[in-house]
């Protein structure tokens, strides 16, 4: 237990969130080093609150992307210091600065998550400009010396890149092999644990949601410099690795079965345990492989995929010689296909081994042009801006919620005479989010980590008073504090409080009065935002989930599509397969978030959940079904595609296109002709049954070993057909679930 506790910190201190941590603490602490040691402090300060204040916008990114949200964030840190600077010797002209400041300022999160943290960067220069300046510095100098240490920062930034080009791709890497990882094992444990299936499927959700996130990022990261790719052998490395991790997250995707089916079809729960063994034995394949990636330690012994597989194949013949044939056939068949689907699973984890010990000799075909169209583009035009300025936008809400939020903590925490009031604000822009679940979690969050902190320091101040140590605490807390913010909340509010509280008790003797009055700002600020999510104008999740269901419905059906395409083509290393894949995969992911912050709302506010539950799932279920048929066609030589199959896509279609139109406002459906559908359905499980009456056939000719041929054809007719049909029925539950919902919630709007 110790050691493997010794080898996670040692991989922490190995860590992109460890290595910024260190960097961006030297960028705040040397300029007071250096300044103090000529005597000059009063320019170092705000030298330092300049880095301090430009510090939340670096997040994994290309160098360019870096550079120009770190200007930005500069000039707007700059300017809202100094208007804030001029306005504070007027308290009424104070608040209503902060108002109009705090509100357009919050609107620049429409830009994104990257547009979100620069907005964090200005309002969190409001808050340091309420801060009483003891220094002779004027208005101008102080503000000049902020943007010198922005751009002092952005140095740091450019050095780091320098040093350690590629530290945030191999974190990223790291942490997506390790949660691909644990979705594999989750998905073996489906095949088994019937009673906590719900559960399962849900955590499958938020594990989706993770992934896709990651790959986002990583696109960025490894796609949009291509002019790298193919000259250096470790950027190959790199996109290799994530291509075969995006390849998992589909398999696993295509391998989402019909369990309540699997639980009829397979009585023997011991043939399934082995597969869910196999399941496991990759995921901790992976999680190792993470492990590996940042230590640079060879790769481990590949016996444990193999003989996994071989157990799986003797586990099919025992079951063969224990059902009896055609009424065992359908069982058989899942069972191949489930093989089938491990086996390719083994050769992409195998493939991710053969590159960490640089073995192979695979290259990238794909050209630049083709690559940036994987990247997702951000719109910055101030049309964005506009569109949220409705009352109907969720970011407009919270615009406005924060702004109310921060004016009545101010003005509370001033009547009251609480000794630094600009801390409630501060804990409010941290806490509050356009979300109300999130809110409320990291409120709960922040005062567990503040009184945590509060304990130890209070601790420390007790046995020693040595300033020593005071200062090593400081600088090592606030290390920890930047490496654990995007990891764990709670613990980097609690070092952010070991921190506060030994800078005030190097600068004040009574530093326990600063330990109670931070416990109680935070708990002020806390309860206050929470109420204010609650109460001001607030924007529950089930009111703004239509968009996202129709976006979901429409990528969907656009990768239907460009499955149909390819199974008329043959053309497996298709473009626009690819692109409508992943954009299915990112409006899933989007849908999933979505129901996460809905299950976080309060009870009363979880409208319609068991509906809106389902329809998230038939979502992702009829996405996963999609997956399986791609992924079928584009590993095996497939018969043409039949009149038939084409009714059965046509018929999906109309019936996704029927619901995007009842939860769209203004969208009128343009419906396909196509043959009957029954005859259709009738027609390819006709097909189904002749092939299997041929089998019959040939094993009453004694011809028991069945040919790869017979094989591949049984098994493509039975996962077409059986695919075809479930997306069927998938798609009119879609459709189904679309008039409930839209005479739920869009009638009545």
């Amino acid at each position: 237990m110790i050691k493997e506790y010794l080898k996670d910190i040692l991989l922490f201190l190995k860590s992109s969130n460890f290595y910024k941590g260190v960097l961006q603490t030297s960028a705040v602490i040397i300029p007071l080093i250096v300044f103090n040691s000529f005597g000059h402090i009063s320019y170092a300060i705000p030298i330092a609150i300049g880095v301090f204040l430009n510090i939340p916008g670096n997040i994994p990114g290309t160098l360019k992307r870096k550079i120009y949200s770190t200007l930005i964030s500069i000039v707007l840190t700059m300017t809202v210091t100094l208007i804030i600077s001029f306005a504070k010797h007027n308290f009424a002209l104070l608040l209503f600065t902060i108002a109009v400041l705090s509100f357009f300022i919050s609107l620049i999160s429409a830009y994104g998550f990257r547009g979100s943290l620069i907005a964090f960067c200005g309002l969190l220069a409001i808050v340091l400009s309420l801060v009483n300046r003891n220094t002779d510095l004027g208005i101008w100098a102080y503000v000049g010396l902020i943007g010198l240490g922005g751009l002092w920062f952005l140095l740091v930034l450019g050095i780091s890149h320098w040093i350690a080009p590629k530290k945030d791709e191999d974190q990223l890497l790291s942490e997506t092999l390790r949660i691909t990882g644990s979705y594999l094992k989750i998905r073996g444990k489906l095949l088994l644990e019937k009673d906590k299936r719900e559960q399962l499927l849900i955590r499958t959700l938020k594990l989706q949601t993770e992934l896709n996130e990651k790959h986002e990022i990583l696109r960025e990261l490894l796609l949009s410099e291509r002019k790298q790719i193919g000259r250096s052998h470790f950027d190959e490395k790199r996109v290799l690795i994530f291509i075969s991790l995006i390849d998992i997250l589909e398999l696993a995707l295509a391998n989402t079965l019909d369990y309540s089916k699997i639980d009829v079809i397979i009585k023997d729960r011991d043939v399934l345990k082995q597969f869910k063994n196999l399941n496991t034995t990759m995921g901790n394949h992976l999680q190792v492989l993470s492990k590996i990636l940042m230590n640079k330690k060879k790769v481990q012994n590949k016996n444990e995929l193999l003989d996994g597989l071989a157990v799986i194949e003797k586990t099919i013949q025992k079951y063969i010689l224990s059902v009896a044939l055609p009424a065992g056939r359908e069982g058989i068949l899942t069972l191949r296909n489930l093989q089938d689907y491990q086996e390719q699973q083994v050769t992409k984890i195998r493939a991710i081994r053969r590159v960490m010990n640089n073995v192979t000799k695979d290259k990238i075909s794909f050209k630049d042009k083709e690559a940036s169209q994987f990247i997702t583009t951000q719109d910055y035009s101030l049309q964005i801006i506009a569109r949220h300025f409705t009352f109907k936008s969720p970011i407009f809400r919270h615009a406005l919620r924060l702004t109310v939020a921060i004016i009545i903590g101010f003005t509370f925490g001033t009547l009251v005479g609480i000794k630094n009031p600009y801390w409630i604000v501060l804990t409010l822009i941290v806490l509050m989010r356009p979300s109300y679940g999130l809110t409320r979690e990291r409120a709960i969050n922040r005062i567990i980590g503040t009184v945590i902190g509060a304990i130890f320091a209070v601790a420390i101040i007790f046995l020693t008073s040595n300033t020593i140590i005071y200062m090593v605490l400081a600088a090592v807390s606030l290390v920890i504090a930047f490496s654990l913010l995007q990891q764990s909340y709670r613990s980097a509010a609690a070092f952010i409080t070991i921190n506060v509280i030994f800078v005030y008790a190097l600068l004040e003797p009574n530093s326990l009065a600063v330990v109670k009055f931070r416990v109680l700002d935070t708990f002020i600020g806390a309860v206050l935002a929470v109420i204010a999510n609650y109460t001001l104008w607030p924007s529950w999740e089930f009111m703004n989930l239509n968009p996202t269901l129709v976006n979901s419905i429409n990528k969907n059906k656009a990768y239907l599509t460009a499955v149909s395409k390819i199974y008329f083509t043959k053309e497996t290393r298709n473009l626009e397969y690819k692109i409508a894949r992943k954009e299915a995969f990112l409006a899933i992911s989007n849908l999933n978030a979505a129901f996460q912050r809905m299950t976080q709302d309060p009870k009363s506010k979880q409208k319609e959940m068991q509906l809106i539950y389902e329809f998230v799932s038939l979502n992702n279920t009829f996405l996963s079904a999609l997956a399986s048929m791609g992924g079928f066609i584009q590993n095996h030589n497939t018969t043409a595609s039949s009149e038939n199959f084409d009714a059965f896509i046509t018929h999906i279609e109309n019936q996704l296109e029927n619901a995007e139109t009842c939860l769209s406002e203004n969208k009128t459906a343009v419906i396909k002709e196509h043959k009957k559908i029954e005859t259709a359905e009738m027609a390819l499980k006709s097909s189904f049954t002749t092939l299997s009456n041929q089998r019959d056939q040939q094993i009453k000719e004694g011809q028991h070993k069945i040919d790869l041929e017979m094989r591949l054809q049984l098994q493509e007719a039975h996962l077409i057909t059986n695919q075809l049909t479930w997306l069927k029925g998938l798609s009119e539950d879609i459709y189904r679930n679309s008039l409930k919902y839209s005479q739920l919630f869009i009638d009545k709007s």
